[in-house]
């Protein structure tokens, strides 16, 4: 007899939720997940919330999140590229610290890893610039040396100063040791080999 009330108990309890929500077997039948508003509109497959392109849902810091994924990506893709481009190479300075070991960032942690790469590249670009003009000055004071040796007596530039590799030295020089620097003859003696 206590089986029987139990059943009753339980068959009393579905009943309700099936007056309340509707039998669970029918189609179109509605449910507290499925009350307008309460997870958001389906689109017109029948899925609810926003999606991407490609269907998946969206979440909504997600977007957010991947611009900013997107930007850190870009800015360390120029840093790099910046850095293998110099010669002799930039410092592109201490890896940026730690932000308590392997997790999701937040937004704003994001947005701070952003704003250190920007700082990063800007000082990166304005000493590659920097160390491009001295480059090109040096490129220039070559040019005057082997036009006019005696004009640039002693002078010495070397690979690094135009920004070649190698070991590579121009040192204006008298041609004859003592005699060559009284009778002016000066020359720019190029060694290439490295010590």
């Amino acid at each position: 007899m206590a089986a029987i009330d139990q059943i009753r108990v339980a068959g009393d309890a579905t009943s309700e939720r099936a007056a309340r929500h509707g039998p669970r077997d029918q189609p179109g039948r509605r449910g507290p997940r499925d009350q307008p508003g309460r997870r958001g509109p389906r689109d017109q497959a029948g899925r609810r919330g926003p999606r991407d392109q490609a269907g998946r849902r969206v979440l909504p810091d997600r977007a957010a999140r991947r611009t900013l994924r997107d930007q850190i990506a870009r800015l360390e893709g120029e840093i790099s590229a910046l850095v293998v481009a110099s010669y002799p190479r930039l410092d592109p300075g201490p890896p940026l610290p730690s932000l308590a070991g392997p997790r999701l960032l937040s937004l704003g942690e994001l947005e701070g890893v952003r704003d250190a790469l920007a700082a990063r590249l800007s000082r990166l670009r304005a000493a590659a610039a920097e160390r491009r003009a001295r480059q090109s000055a040096a490129a220039r004071e070559l040019e005057q040396m082997l036009a006019d040796p005696p004009a640039h007596r002693w002078e010495r530039l070397t690979n690094a100063d135009l920004g070649l590799p190698g070991c590579t030295t121009y040192h204006v020089r008298p041609r004859a040791g003592l005699l060559g620097m009284l009778m002016g003859w000066w020359q720019v003696k190029i060694s290439g080999g490295c010590p």
